[in-house]
Order: structure tokens, then sequence, then C-alpha cells
């Protein structure tokens, strides 16, 4: 299945990305970033670097799990006993813009469970979503401020990005899902 996004245009975007926070927010005082596990993590990270490099921004991050607040996976899917990972937000959200992260945006569903997560921490002056992929197929009224790309899908694909962090490389491709007719 083709690579819709190899290394250097997930870099590139990432860097775009930082450049259209710093001039939409005026600056990068208030912010933070958060991102959701597993590849939201990775992705705020070089966000951070980003801020850091484009304005000299030291914008502190942290990572969020959402497991507990998914309404989308069945008993079934995650088990009597769900595996959690850490959340760490080590300084409070409270009056910040939050920038949220994560690597695709589908349904809505993830991102949903991922405010209601956020919530729980406090009460951030506004909350900012960014993507690196936006694929489409929205369930909720959920859009990304921040967009790696667009990539138009059937729900018969799927997408998968792989971080370098995790996955040993920097890619974004679209594959065909087993048994779809």
């Amino acid at each position: 299945m083709p690579i819709v996004m190899d290394a250097d245009r997930v870099g590139r975007s990432l860097m775009r990305i930082a450049h259209e926070i710093l001039e939409r927010n005026r600056g990068a005082d208030k912010l933070a970033l958060i991102g959701i596990r597993a590849r939201g993590v990775p992705l705020a990270e070089r966000l951070a670097a980003n801020l850091k490099t484009a304005g000299g921004y030291d914008v502190p991050t942290g990572t969020l799990d959402i497991t507990l607040y998914r309404d989308d996976l069945m008993k079934h899917q995650v088990g009597p006993q769900p595996i959690l990972r850490r959340t760490d937000i080590p300084f409070s959200i409270d009056g910040r813009t939050i920038l949220l992260v994560d690597d695709v945006l589908y349904t809505g569903r993830t991102i949903r469970a991922a405010l209601d997560a956020l919530i729980d921490f406090g009460r951030p002056n506004a909350i900012q979503l960014v993507v690196l992929v936006d694929r489409g197929h929205r369930e909720l009224p959920i859009r990304a401020d921040y967009v790696g790309r667009n990539v138009p899908t059937s729900r018969q694909q799927s997408v998968q990005v792989r971080l370098l962090e995790i996955d040993g490389r920097d890619e974004v491709e679209v594959d065909e899902v087993e048994g779809a007719s």
C-alpha cells in the first residue's frame, strides 16, 4: 500500500505546524502540549522541540492515557482488566491553552475521550487539537486546529503512522483492512 508521508514529509509537517501554532497564539507563553498515548506523545515532544527551534519557547509537555474514557471499545476489546498506561501532566493546565496532540483523527471518539480525561485535571483556557493525519469519517463534531496532512480514505482502509521513537522509522501508510469488501 502507498506511503503517503515519508520521514522528510513528517518532519516538515511538524515544523510547519509549530510555526502555525506560534502565529495563531502570538507566541507560546501560556501553551502546553499533551500527547495522547501512544503516538501522540512523541509527536508532542517533537512539536515542543520545534517550538524551541522556531521561537525559542520552552513549552511543557505531558502524556495522557484515555483507556478508561473510551466509549467505542467493546469490553472484549479492552478486556475486564484494561492495560492502563501512565498519564503524566507535571504542570497545572488551569488557564493555559492546551495543544492536544494525536497521530490520526478519524471518528473523533478518541478526542472526545481525551477531552473528558483532560477536564479531570483542571480548567484550561482553551484546547486546540493537533493531528498528523486527518482521514475524515467523523462521527462527532470534532475538527483539528492543526493538520499535518489530510488523507481521504474509505472505511475499508486504515492509516498506519509509524514513528522513529516507537517503530524505528517515520512514515504514514494507508492499508486495506483485511476481509473488507
